[in-house]
């Protein structure tokens, strides 16, 4: 079965408790090849952050956001965001191949869950405790935009420009998410 086959993944993500995201995305397997690009930092600035990272609960690191360098070109970055972003988080739970949980800055957190579907991984992304719908949007349409170029890039296809992405993701996200 393709991805294109498979219609019960909404590749938008869906807010499933107030300040709650949930994203999926059925990417091509196996496992051990989408844990690479959540954990190795090499990888995983490819399309989302770079920073080495311990895979270790209590284990401290930083994530790197270079946007501008995800895809070529870049698009236009919106006023208000710098060349780079940083942001320090903690490793919270580790299951190798299966499962990653970390704070998201001060007050949030992100877990990657990893399920085997055959040929292909099923990517479940819930990010908790997002402040206001104001970020919800972005970290919507930021989820999204990040996990389309993951997707491109396991699949050897070129990315849309990613600002230009996400900008349009941002409004599509506005007009689905509750106000």
């Amino acid at each position: 079965m393709t991805m294109t086959e498979r219609l019960d993944v909404n590749p938008y993500g869906r807010v499933t408790e107030p300040a709650t995201l949930v994203i999926e995305r059925l990417l091509p397997g196996p496992a051990s090849r989408i844990w690479s690009y959540l954990t190795d930092g090499e990888m995983r600035r490819k399309w989302l952050a770079a920073g080495s990272m311990e895979e270790k609960a209590g284990s401290t690191f930083e994530l790197v956001w270079r946007n501008d360098e995800l895809t070529d070109p870049p698009g236009a970055r919106p006023e208000g965001f710098s060349e780079e972003m940083r942001m320090t988080s903690r490793v919270l739970e580790v299951q190798r191949n299966k499962r990653l949980v970390f704070t998201w800055g001060e007050t949030g957190e992100v877990a990657f869950d990893l399920k085997a579907e055959g040929d292909e991984v099923l990517l479940t992304i819930t990010h908790r405790r997002i402040s206001d719908r104001a970020n919800l949007l972005m970290v919507g349409a930021g989820w999204h935009m990040h996990l389309d170029i993951l997707s491109a890039h396991l699949d050897g296809r070129r990315a849309e420009p990613f600002w230009d992405g996400w900008l349009k993701l941002k409004d599509e996200y506005d007009r689905r998410l509750p106000a």
